[in-house]
């Protein structure tokens, strides 16, 4: 009497997939790669692995240099340990623990970082214009910016003599709004406010004659 016995090949008792969204058939064929005597065999494998795993990710031909990432993930699905002749520079293990350079950001004085970089560009070009309306405007869209960045970080109501104050150490005293009493008073405030007064009020004309329009039409509707 024969037994046959059914062994189950489970994927948690397999050796750990290096990349897993290559499969497991991939990951096998580069582990037999490696056992190839010849050099020569090895190369042509390689090269028809990279062709397979190609085939197998497509949206990668849709990234710059996806050849050259093929080829780089080839050697990490091998360890590192495949002695091939690669059209690139072969990636090794330390490639990949090396930290890469520290990007330079642009930092703001930690008391003032709510303010942003776009505010101090506009405080740079401020200082640069001539004197006249266009740079008055300008300090007092500025200021106006500043108070509302300012009072949603720190969500809370500032005073405006504090903005003054903020706008004159940014821009190392050269812009002064100490000239007017509060932001409410400066021309672009009134500005603002009589573009939606002046929305406001034609709204409600409009508004008024349709009323009056529905009011007639409903009257001789009526008598009718």
């Amino acid at each position: 009497m024969f037994y046959i016995c059914n062994i189950m090949d489970y994927n948690t008792e397999r050796p750990q997939l290096l990349m897993p969204e290559y499969g497991r058939n991939i990951q096998q064929l580069v582990e037999h790669c490696k056992t190839l005597e010849s050099k020569e065999e090895r190369n042509e494998m390689a090269v028809g692995i990279i062709e397979f795993m190609g085939q197998r990710n497509p949206h990668l031909r849709d990234e710059e240099n996806y050849k050259h990432k093929l080829w780089d993930h080839l050697f990490i699905l091998a360890n590192h340990e495949l002695d091939v002749d690669s059209p690139y520079p072969i990636l090794t293990a330390e490639d990949l623990i090396t930290k890469p350079r520290k990007m330079d950001y642009p930092s703001l004085d930690n008391a003032y970082k709510f303010y942003g970089k776009s505010i101090l560009q506009l405080i740079e070009k401020a200082i640069a214009l001539e004197e006249g309306k266009e740079k008055e405007a300008l300090i007092q869209v500025i200021a106006n910016n500043m108070k509302k960045s300012y009072n949603v970080y720190n969500k809370e109501h500032v005073q405006d003599d504090v903005i003054f104050r903020h706008l004159k150490e940014l821009s190392d005293n050269r812009l002064d709004l100490t000239g007017i009493d509060s932001l409410d008073k400066s021309k672009i405030y009134y500005a603002n406010n009589r573009n939606n007064n002046n929305r406001n009020q034609n709204n409600n004309n409009r508004n008024q004659n349709n009323n009056r329009k529905n009011n007639f039409q409903n009257h001789k509707n009526k008598r009718r």
